[in-house]
């Protein structure tokens, strides 16, 4: 495993606040200014250092830098869908075969009720395609993929507050509504997470909750859902694979 995996997050995580911000203030000094936060995400990539932090425990696990693909060549083939662009893939072996394919998203306030089910189905549907396209034989059968989910959400008061959930005709599964109160959107994602792993649906996942300020702070849930836990299952794939090649 790469040196200082903790320190290499810290200054990833303070390099996406720091691009939404240079993003933000572009669009300002340009004239235009786009609704909500939306000037931050138009403005290009802000996943750039966390996409960089991945490629190094790759390439540290001894996976060559040429196999992995981060910014251009990013389009796989689904199954529902012609393709899918994905934020992190690696490619290797002759015939090709898909080593691993990794999906890097945020999610900043103000508006985290809309926002958090589009994630959601995305999550689920990305990789319900990419796995039955698998099954069909689009990437070679053996060995399967390594899929990963990384979800960055802003650590403020919005995202703790517990969101009520409307139950018309049944109830809600209990562990989103535990000793009478209802998960906030940071449990939510949790929850997520934890069960996009139980499900089979990624490999491993990871929620950061950081906070804007400078420097940023940055929590996981205890548990599965940590960096360090996802790092580490990326780490010990790409060594099986470097053994293997």
């Amino acid at each position: 495993m790469i040196h200082d995996l903790e320190g290499r997050l810290q200054v990833a995580v303070q390099s996406f606040w720091d691009a939404r911000d240079r993003q933000q203030q572009k669009q300002l000094e340009g004239g235009t200014v786009d609704t909500g936060s939306r000037g931050a995400v138009t403005g290009g990539t802000q996943m750039g250092a966390l996409e960089l932090l991945i490629t190094d425990i790759l390439v540290d696990a001894g996976l060559t830098e040429f196999d992995v693909k981060t910014r251009t060549g990013l389009e796989l083939p689904g199954y529902y869908r012609p393709e899918k662009m994905w934020d992190l893939i690696v490619v290797t072996g002759s015939p090709r075969r898909l080593v691993m394919a990794v999906e890097l998203k945020s999610q900043v306030g103000p508006s985290f009720g809309n926002n958090y089910n589009n994630r959601t189905e995305e999550a689920i549907g990305n990789a319900e395609d990419m796995w039955t396209a698998y099954r069909q034989g689009r990437f070679g059968k053996w060995p399967p993929p390594f899929l990963g989910y990384l979800m960055l959400l802003e650590d403020c008061e919005a995202v703790h507050r517990p969101v009520q959930a409307a139950e018309p005709y049944f109830e809600v599964d209990p562990i989103f509504k535990q000793s009478g109160e209802y998960a906030s959107y940071a449990k939510r994602y949790e929850i997520l997470c934890e069960r996009l792993m139980l499900e089979r649906k990624y490999n491993a996942t990871c929620l950061l909750l950081a906070t804007r300020e400078t420097p940023t702070r940055i929590n996981s849930p205890p548990g599965s859902v940590d960096f360090a836990t996802f790092a580490a299952a990326i780490d010990a794939h790409a060594l099986l694979l470097a053994a293997t090649l």
